[in-house]
């Protein structure tokens, strides 16, 4: 027994089989090394056949990274299945292979899951890279998307790693028509009957005074009570992701105006 022990570790076939497996590997490693590279070329070949339909830097991004880790699973997978062909005849190995996809499918199918929604990300626009998005009730930024995972990066600065085959609902914040600039103004009840026509008329002058508007607004009270004091809302909308820089300009605005016309805001 100890005799046949030797014999098969000394064997000249053993060492030269060990021989191709590490090399098998190898060059799944150096694929996985150069996957970035070959996916910006399989990109670029892409675009190339279809000139009319320019990707965004975004969605290029995406796809790298997802044609990149679908390179890399690829490799590794081959790498697999070669070294096994070394010991295993083809039949045979065709055999293994579908059982162990029919027991990995059973046995993994979360994995499986994150896979194939991974791979529905290549032919889907869902979300890019740089996105802000909101997944599973986490809001971040999308730093990368591979065939398993996707990583938000939150604005208190924490990372996400949400598996794909967990994303059902995507709430995009980057693909958004519109911000809303919604505004708020308190004033004394008397005043009501004039301060309705003004902000009438300045919600139609708004729109060449202040360029990110993109239609008048409108007024509106969410309480819908009147006492000494009444709180109106101007419902506003302006261009994408410039709500926020356009709050302060419509408050100055219609301070402004209602100063004109003598008219002060309640405290």
């Amino acid at each position: 027994m100890w005799q046949n022990f030797v014999t098969f570790w000394t064997s000249d076939s053993l060492w030269s089989d060990l021989l191709h497996i590490v090399v098998y590997f190898l060059l799944a490693y150096l694929v996985h090394r150069l996957s970035l590279r070959l996916a910006r070329r399989v990109l670029r070949i892409g675009s190339l056949a279809n000139k009319r339909r320019a990707l965004r830097l975004e969605r290029q991004k995406t796809l790298t990274s997802l044609v990149a880790s679908a390179i890399t699973f690829l490799s590794v997978v081959t790498a697999i299945l070669l070294s096994l062909s070394l010991f295993v005849a083809g039949e045979t190995l065709v055999w293994m292979v579908g059982l162990f996809a029919a027991a990995f499918g059973l046995g993994a199918r979360p994995l499986v899951s994150d896979y194939l929604t991974g791979v529905g990300f290549l032919f889907e626009d869902t979300f890019d890279v740089g996105e802000k998005v909101d997944i599973l009730g986490n809001e971040g930024v999308v730093e990368t998307v591979n065939l398993r995972t996707t990583t938000l990066r939150s604005p208190s600065g924490e990372l996400f790693v949400v598996p794909n085959g967990e994303i059902r609902i995507v709430r995009n914040f980057s693909r958004g028509r519109f911000s809303s600039a919604t505004v708020s103004i308190k004033l004394n009840a008397e005043d009501l009957s004039r301060v309705i026509p003004i902000l009438e008329d300045l919600g139609k002058e708004a729109l060449l005074l202040l360029p990110n508007l993109l239609e008048p607004w409108q007024i509106i009270s969410q309480s819908g009570s009147l006492g000494q004091q009444t709180e109106l809302t101007l419902v506003a909308k302006a261009k994408y992701a410039k709500g926020a820089e356009m709050r302060p300009r419509l408050l100055a605005l219609v301070h402004e105006r209602l100063n004109e016309a003598g008219i002060q805001l309640a405290d």
